[in-house]
């Protein structure tokens, strides 16, 4: 009989699995980070533990979600990284997690971490949300450049607007979130709904992941795209003419 597997969760999602198999070479790690962020932290990982292999397997955040919580009688990972907080707040409650203080947990901001001793979970970034604007394909298009949330209901962003699908994207999941925070929800009814069914007239696709729409606005294919800081400036280091807002809205 295999031995289960334990979870352990790093936040925004670290998780790090112990039991009969915590001394094997090969790790797997379920994560929703951007695959060029990997490297970087993998180079990291084996400077210490040059002798453990890291397995990833990488997607979405709601894909990744679904796949844990399906595999939750017969666990595959050993590590869970790079999902939303809400994500792993739903593995701990299906005591799918197992507490672990890392290393100086107490520079982490409580609100960043799970509030338990030792924590299920903890935060390792946060992101902010943005609108990748394609300045030249705007100029053409007689678009104006965005500075609110309330300027991509304008008519002249009919079709030019892409955005992350929150049912599959943890990007677009937090986006819908941080507008009905802001407007207010309802029951359904409240200001962020209104804007959300209306901002939806004007999106041109829903994409699989967060990152996509950035890289849509990028390549010219649409004018907007709702994605997050990093693959902003990670596009206009490359040389693409974006200009990214945080798109502050009162």
């Amino acid at each position: 009989m295999q031995p289960a597997k334990h979870l352990v969760a790093w936040a925004i999602g670290l998780t790090l699995a112990t039991g009969a198999h915590a001394q094997q070479t090969d790790l797997t790690v379920y994560t929703a980070l951007e695959t060029d962020q990997l490297k970087a932290y993998q180079e990291a990982f084996n400077k210490v533990h040059p002798d453990i292999a890291i397995k990833w397997v990488r997607d979405s955040t709601g894909v990744v979600t679904a796949k844990l919580l399906a595999e939750k009688g017969n666990p595959q990972a050993d590590v869970i990284w790079g999902v939303a907080a809400s994500s792993l707040a739903l593995f701990d409650k299906n005591g799918m997690l197992e507490a672990y203080a890392p290393a100086n947990l107490g520079a982490i901001q409580a609100q960043y971490r799970d509030k338990k001793t030792p924590p299920a979970w903890w935060g390792m970034d946060v992101f902010g949300a943005v609108v990748c604007f394609n300045t030249v394909e705007a100029q053409k298009k007689n678009i104006p450049l965005p500075t609110t949330w309330q300027d991509l209901l304008k008519p002249e962003f009919k079709g030019q607007v892409v955005m992350p699908n929150p049912a599959s994207s943890g990007t677009g999941y937090f986006d819908v979130a941080a507008w009905l925070q802001l407007w207010g929800d309802e029951d359904g009814k409240g200001g962020g709904w209104k804007y959300m069914d209306a901002l939806h007239q004007n999106i041109a696709q829903y994409t699989h992941s967060g990152s996509k729409p950035c890289n849509m606005a990028a390549a010219g294919e649409y004018v907007a795209g709702i994605s997050f800081e990093y693959r902003g400036h990670t596009n206009k280091a490359k040389g693409c003419l974006l200009y990214t807002s945080d798109a502050a809205d009162e």
